[in-house]
């Protein structure tokens, strides 16, 4: 049985994530693919701290090192920022690997090109998990544009900021209070800016952009406003009236051509398709000229949530490029 060896770069939460589905789903996978894939490498920035038992032995601290390696057909992206991200998948597509990501900051800025890149070198790129975590959004809004325009998108792009504003809500806290108790359990980082500040859901919001109108606008003329200075009091007025407080993210491509976006705080009513998600959950909703309106749900961030769909889009690469369709 032939063998696909992978890497993995970035070995955080996510990274060690897509470790264990890879060992867990190890049986099922060489089942479904007829192959066996193997973790060959896992790029650190310190060697010397072995975060999951038995992996000491692949950690390196070099690129070169991970490119070196015979065979390497995928590659697994889980790092934080632009660079090296970018860097290392340029190099690894230009080295002839399938690359998937969960980098929302590199693929917003940088994923036109790199899926250029690959196009040209003869292999694919992975990036359902740069959006909405383990909500199968990518995926479905792909196979929905081989027939479908989508003239509208708008969605809750952040787990964290949702979780904020469920509990101010739902428990009268402060903004501060929903914070330090998102922080606690692990939604939060301990700088929260980008989560609060709606930067993180912009990002997301730009790759959705990219795929659904294969371009993005103006970033600079994008409004994106927080939910930090939502108060309690506001909350209570909006449920009073039967109102919730969304953070949405929302591109829309008008009759013109012209793409219009913007990022902050919604009012919306029991009949919007976003008013009942709560807590850390995602929801994203297209509207379609054939289908009509689309949402979809789910959990938008974690270890599996993430690193599941990344499995899933190593498989789905190698189903294409044998001729199939695979699902996990």
């Amino acid at each position: 049985m032939a063998t696909i060896k992978a890497a993995i770069l970035g070995f955080g939460t996510v990274g060690q994530g897509i470790y264990h589905i890879i060992n867990e789903k190890r049986e099922e996978l060489r089942e479904k693919l007829g192959l066996e894939l193997e973790v060959a490498k896992i790029l650190v920035r310190d060697t010397s701290i072995e975060r999951v038992p038995g992996t000491a032995h692949l950690l390196t601290d070099s690129i070169d090192d991970v490119l070196s390696v015979k065979g390497l057909q995928v590659v697994f992206e889980a790092i934080v920022n632009e660079e090296p991200a970018f860097t290392y998948l340029k190099r690894s597509v230009e080295n002839k690997c399938h690359v998937v990501t969960a980098n929302k900051v590199m693929f917003a800025k940088r994923g036109l090109e790199l899926q250029e890149l690959a196009k040209r070198n003869g292999v694919f790129v992975g990036f359902e998990a740069t959006t909405a975590g383990g909500v199968p959004v990518i995926k479905t809004m792909k196979n929905i544009l081989l027939v479908n325009d989508v003239s509208k998108i708008q969605g809750i792009l952040n787990g964290t900021s949702n979780y904020i504003l469920t509990k101010m809500r739902a428990e009268g806290w402060s903004f501060d209070e929903a914070l330090g108790e998102a922080q606690s359990l692990g939604y939060a980082e301990a700088d929260p800016y980008n989560d609060v500040s709606g930067q993180d859901a912009f990002k997301k919001l730009m790759i959705l952009s990219a795929l659904a109108f294969g371009e993005q606008p103006n970033w600079a003329d994008v409004e994106v406003i927080g939910i930090d200075n939502i108060t309690s009091e506001q909350v209570q007025e909006a449920t009073a009236q039967g109102l919730r407080y969304r953070h949405v993210a929302e591109v829309e491509k008008g009759a013109d051509g012209t793409i219009y976006a913007k990022v902050g705080p919604m009012l919306v009513d029991k009949e919007h398709p976003l008013y009942p998600i709560d807590d850390v959950f995602n929801a994203v909703t297209m509207e379609t000229n054939y289908i009509g309106t689309l949402t979809l749900i789910g959990p938008g961030a974690g270890m599996y949530p993430t690193a599941s769909v990344m499995v899933e889009d190593y498989a789905e690469i190698i189903g294409k490029r044998a001729g199939f369709v695979v699902t996990i």
